[in-house]
């Protein structure tokens, strides 16, 4: 009986399995997570749960039940340690090995933390449901706040804070917040977002370390001022979750190098690597669509079928009342145009060219014309 084993059990990893069983593959499937939880989105985690608008429960994608009723071995708790590629198993943290005639990586990204002072209680990353839960805890004790980093993690957080009534500061050495992922033009834009809800915006600044003995008082940035801290949030970026594949001689930089895989072999979600023709580069999206489309291609390519991977992707933010929202891919030269709507009013469809072409489109509270829009990107 042929065995397909896939580590990781978010977003990606669930959905491989799932979509193998829908689509008739009978052999075996287990699914190897390092959480105790049931697989989860973790989209929410930095809205909703933290919010407190949603109960924890609610992320899961499915009971133990549902996965049991599917064949799915769920491995939980449990965390890969190695891979023999020779000799096809995958090595746990227990001591124990799983063989595989196919193996899916799924193991998704680790938070980067700083050099020093992490060990502080109030001292926060955001990646897995038991970190949601333990900063809204500090949230909701804090009355002051800082958050370092400003990318999509960073300003939900801050904007989350910000709506549970915290006093709020969103530092970054970026000149605004999600300018390297949206450029600076939106940047300042959701820099006067926030400053408009009271969080107080520090950019082009760096955090040289945390004030505290047991527990975080404050945040020390590069000019040598501190800023008051009850609570903080580390979002400075993400790794790719690879270091159990560092003696398995499987190709791997920044992400495991689909196009470079033995066969047999697959990646789904923030940890792949892939070449796009489409977009002409190589891509790693820590995008919640792109992991399931990403796990559905897998899953099918494991059942034999002849299947491409290069859509258009999609990402989003929800911050206070406004949701932005972007397909495809934004280059860092791209120029940002505003073909509909007006920035003034928070209500704007916007193209970025780059070379002379459109590579992504924006919407920022405009989600009907944002879908239309979509159809520049299918053609290229």
């Amino acid at each position: 009986m042929e065995r397909v084993v896939v580590v990781g059990a978010s977003a990606a990893g669930s959905t491989t399995a799932q979509t193998l069983r829908r689509e008739g593959f009978a052999g075996a499937v287990t699914v190897i997570g390092d959480e105790p939880h049931l697989p989860y989105d973790r989209p929410p985690l930095s809205k909703q749960v933290l919010l407190g608008t949603w109960p924890v429960e609610r992320t899961s994608f499915g009971a133990s039940t549902t996965y049991a009723e599917q064949g799915i071995d769920l491995r939980l708790g449990v965390r890969a340690a190695g891979l023999d590629l020779d000799r096809r198993v995958v090595e746990l943290s227990t001591g124990e090995e799983v063989g595989w005639d196919h193996l899916v990586v799924a193991t998704g990204v680790q938070p980067v933390r700083l050099s020093a002072g992490h060990h502080l209680d109030g001292v926060h990353v955001l990646r897995t449901l038991d970190d949601a839960v333990a900063l809204r805890k500090s949230l909701v004790d804090a009355e002051s706040v800082v958050v370092v980093g400003a990318g999509f993690l960073g300003s939900e957080t801050a904007a989350a804070a910000r709506q549970l009534g915290c006093e709020v500061t969103l530092v970054d050495v970026a000149p605004a917040p999600m300018a390297v992922q949206l450029g600076a033009e939106l940047g300042w834009m959701i820099s006067e977002l926030h400053a408009a809800n009271g969080v107080r915006v520090v950019g082009g600044t760096a955090v040289t370390g945390l004030v505290g003995e047991s527990a975080v008082e404050g945040v020390e940035l590069a000019d040598g001022s501190v800023v008051k801290a009850d609570a903080v949030l580390v979002a400075v970026g993400s790794r790719p979750a690879t270091n159990w594949l560092d003696a398995s001689g499987l190709p791997c930089r920044d992400g495991v190098l689909c196009d470079e895989a033995p066969d047999g072999v697959h990646a789904a979600g923030d940890v792949a690597r892939w070449i796009s023709s489409r977009f002409g580069t190589s891509l790693r999206l820590e995008h919640r669509f792109n992991a399931t489309e990403q796990a559905v291609c897998a899953a099918r390519r494991i059942l034999g079928q002849e299947v491409d991977f290069d859509p258009v992707p999609y990402f989003w933010t929800d911050q206070y009342d406004a949701r932005i929202q972007v397909y495809g891919v934004i280059a860092p030269d791209a120029r940002l145009v505003v073909v509909q709507g007006d920035p003034a009013a928070r209500k704007f469809l916007a193209h970025y060219v780059s070379d002379g072409r459109v590579t992504a489109v924006l919407g920022w509270n405009m989600p009907r014309e944002l879908r239309a829009a979509r159809a520049l990107l299918t053609a290229i």
